[in-house]
């Protein structure tokens, strides 16, 4: 799997807006690396997947995402 790729896949989700898109995509990468033992993958899809939070958050929350 090539993860720069994907995970420019799911910015394009992102900037269109499509968080449920970019959410299920980054999950399933995700599990596609555990399952392959790749934790390398899998450390960056739950940076992408944090990505994609924070944008959801920042774009509807009421207040910025704490850290």
């Amino acid at each position: 799997m090539n993860i720069e790729a994907e995970a420019k896949r799911i910015q394009d989700f992102v900037d269109k807006g499509n968080y449920h898109a970019a959410y299920n995509i980054a999950l399933s990468g995700l599990n596609a690396c555990r399952r392959a033992d790749d934790q390398a993958g899998t450390d960056r899809f739950i940076e992408v997947i944090r990505s994609v939070v924070d944008s959801l958050a920042k774009e509807f929350g009421s207040q910025p995402p704490s850290k």
